[in-house]
């Protein structure tokens, strides 16, 4: 792939695959520890967590031999991770210590992305405003609370709490910097006042924390994407931020100098000058076989996915409805489908492969046998 001229790299669909994958940090995976998981979440800006088991399988996924204990440990012990709303709007692991910036950034073009849906739960702005600032007062009073706790205390003072006002009036406050997710109570998920979990977040929004933000928000999220996802594109970033698409075409241009641009499939992608090295990088030994989750960034951060999956296998891993199916990867391309199983007593992964994979045996079985494991320590901790 060696080419004097760069600009015209042309990269194969294996090739732009390849390097996905080790931006993804899916090919050389690092040793376990709680400085890795917090690694692999900040050089990812966060990894979707809507559901809370498919964030800590993405995390398995880039971290050799990680225990489910050390994303806990990273999430309620040190408070290295939150869990909260951020990209697109939706439940994320973020790193504490860029929660703020993202926010600043992110959060106003998402809150006036969802007036329509709070004012047809009967959230008008009024409402909302009380109804966030009575959860800013009751967390900090009383603490971790459920959903159930918080709807009875917001219905009491004349709130309305009916379907999914609860949760659209919590996403809210999460994404004014109000809350965030707690430790779960008997199962049960809770939230809590930012300001009281996080010992640096910003008191009533005006006491700067110890972490600086970026000088340019948005030119530092689309570096860290393209660090992250790269060979991508800028509409890819919009898609995979919330960013608006013009938004996220002037922050590639104001970091013109730094990056790379090479062709994909006909048309211009780019990755960060600085990751030029990989384009001449020896092939890996052998296939990357890797199970990933539902909702993994490898699968979701892009505009399209057709890369990674073939078209006629699309319905299979992203059947509609906002769901997207656990994936079997063989060097970055979806050869199939997984899911959890209870065997015997202990739980298990089935697998649905579109076809044959006899040639990547051995690595398929290592990666059940993680999973397995995997989630067999997540279950006890439950």
């Amino acid at each position: 792939m060696a080419n004097t001229d760069r600009s015209a790299a042309h990269l194969a669909d294996h090739q732009a695959r390849l390097l996905r994958l080790q931006a993804q940090q899916l090919a050389a995976r690092p040793a376990a520890s709680v400085e890795a998981v917090v690694r692999a979440v900040r050089e990812r800006v966060g990894v979707q967590a809507q559901e809370p088991l498919a964030a800590r399988l993405a995390l398995r996924a880039r971290i050799r031999g990680l225990e489910a204990a050390a994303v806990e440990a990273a999430l309620v012990r040190e408070r290295l991770l939150v869990r909260t709303w951020a990209l697109r709007g939706t439940l994320h692991l973020v790193a504490a210590g860029d929660l703020a910036w993202l926010l600043g950034l992110l959060a106003p073009g998402l809150i006036r992305g969802g007036e329509r849906r709070r004012l047809e739960l009967g959230l008008d702005a009024g409402t909302s405003r009380r109804g966030v600032d009575a959860l800013d007062r009751m967390l900090r009073a009383e603490g971790r609370l459920t959903r159930a706790e918080i709807a009875a205390r917001l219905a009491a003072l004349g709130i309305p709490t009916a379907g999914q006002a609860t949760i659209h009036l919590i996403g809210l406050a999460g994404l004014e910097g109000v809350l965030c997710y707690g430790p779960d109570r008997d199962g049960e998920a809770t939230f809590v006042a930012l300001e009281d979990w996080l010992e640096n977040w910003p008191k009533n929004g005006n006491e700067p924390g110890p972490v600086l933000p970026p000088e340019d928000p948005a030119a530092e999220l689309a570096r860290r994407y393209l660090a992250g996802y790269g060979p991508a594109t800028p509409e890819d970033l919009a898609t995979w931020s919330g960013l608006k698409v013009g938004e996220a075409r002037a922050a590639w241009r104001r970091l013109e100098g730094r990056l790379l641009k090479v062709t994909l499939r006909g048309a211009p992608a780019w990755l960060l000058a600085d990751d030029s090295a990989r384009l001449d990088a020896a092939p890996p030994a052998g296939p990357i076989v890797r199970l990933v989750p539902g909702y993994d960034p490898y699968l979701l951060g892009y505009r399209r996915r057709d890369l990674a999956v073939d078209p006629e296998h699309a319905r299979a891993v992203h059947p509609g409805g906002g769901v997207l199916h656990p994936a079997i990867l063989v060097d970055g391309r979806a050869a199939g489908t997984w899911k959890p199983a209870r065997r015997r007593g202990r739980l298990d992964v089935t697998l649905q492969p579109f076809d044959a994979l006899g040639g990547v045996a051995p690595q398929l079985e290592a990666e059940v046998e993680d999973v397995a494991r995997f989630l067999e320590e997540a279950r006890q901790q439950a």
